[in-house]
């Protein structure tokens, strides 16, 4: 039986959600309002965005943890086709590739799910890192081949094994602090997407001030200090006022929720750096409007290893 906690933190962002949704809606058909419309389509797709996201994570209340990682191995694998797709291979490293996603992919949200910590923390970064620099230089191509590793190996590093810290929320060592271990988990998993994806609106809306400092104006013009600072404090007391959905005191959920805004906000930043990078305004087109999946979990990414390990230190101490 789903926990009461569960069922009020989710009915309760939907309703916030479905309010959005009409207001915006509204909105964007009374253009007499003189709102600015390319403000109103861009929040518009943010919801649109939500909807899909918290829909996905929602259905973890619904169906078994182990079909849920699996969606979650779904979404990574797509979002590093999206960027491996972005950086120039050679036909030396296909089968490397092939070994990216056709088995380090798959192993590492295996080892998620059977909770294999002291596995998961460490496969890619020390065996797939390896296996993936020695089969490249099989194929016996010397031609650029620390840019070729090293584009491989991030893309691996951020769209797998970080997002799978995300998906690895549902194993996490409750049992000890709450008989209703799973729930508990997936409310972690839950308020986890909700901060990241709430504090990626708050930057934005706090970054609308008439005054701006734009932080790095040639990587995103859109990012500015007066954005940042108000969406990790914002952040942070909604943090603080959802922990009863979580097991931490109302202190820390609020501070972990404002570390969760800040790492988002670096990794935004540093996937929209390699966009520029790689001359593109979006990873892909899936989800329409608003870019590819990348596009939309790259704060995700950044900021599930934080919150995990913080998490785990926090349920396993004492």
């Amino acid at each position: 039986m789903t926990d009461p906690r569960t069922l009020i933190l989710v009915l309760g962002v939907l309703v916030v959600l479905g309010a959005a949704t009409a207001v915006a809606h509204v909105l964007r058909r009374r253009p007499e309002t003189g709102l600015n419309p390319a403000l109103l389509e861009t929040f518009w797709r943010r919801i649109r965005a939500w909807w899909l996201l918290l829909s996905i994570v929602a259905a973890t209340f619904l169906i078994h943890r182990v079909v849920t990682i699996a969606v979650f191995g779904l979404i990574s694998f797509w979002a590093l086709r999206e960027f491996i797709t972005l950086t120039p291979t050679r036909p030396g490293d296909h089968r490397a590739l092939f070994w990216v996603f056709f088995v380090a992919t798959p192993v590492q949200f295996v080892l998620v799910g059977l909770g294999w910590y002291t596995w998961f923390v460490s496969f890619i970064p020390i065996y797939a890192f390896l296996l993936i620099s020695a089969r490249i230089a099989l194929a016996d191509d010397p031609k650029r081949f620390l840019e070729r590793t090293a584009k491989i190996q991030i893309g691996l590093l951020i769209c797998v094994y970080c997002f799978s810290y995300a998906a690895a929320l549902l194993s996490l060592p409750v049992d000890k602090v709450s008989s209703g271990a799973a729930s508990l988990r997936e409310r972690l998993l839950f308020f986890f997407v909700l901060m990241v994806q709430l504090s990626d609106v708050l930057q934005y809306a706090w970054a609308q001030l008439p005054w701006k400092h734009v932080l790095a104006p040639t990587i995103s013009p859109s990012r500015t200090l007066e954005g940042l600072l108000g969406g990790v404090l914002s952040t942070s007391l909604v943090g603080s006022a959802l922990y009863w959905a979580t097991p931490f005191p109302y202190w820390l959920a609020g501070l972990m929720s404002g570390l969760i805004a800040l790492i988002g906000f670096a990794g935004g930043l540093t996937m929209s750096a390699i966009k520029r990078d790689r001359g593109v305004q979006d990873y892909g087109t899936l989800v329409e409007g608003h870019g590819g999946v990348l596009d939309r979990i790259d704060s995700l990414c950044f900021a599930a290893p934080v919150f995990f390990h913080l998490s785990y230190a926090w349920l396993t101490s004492g």
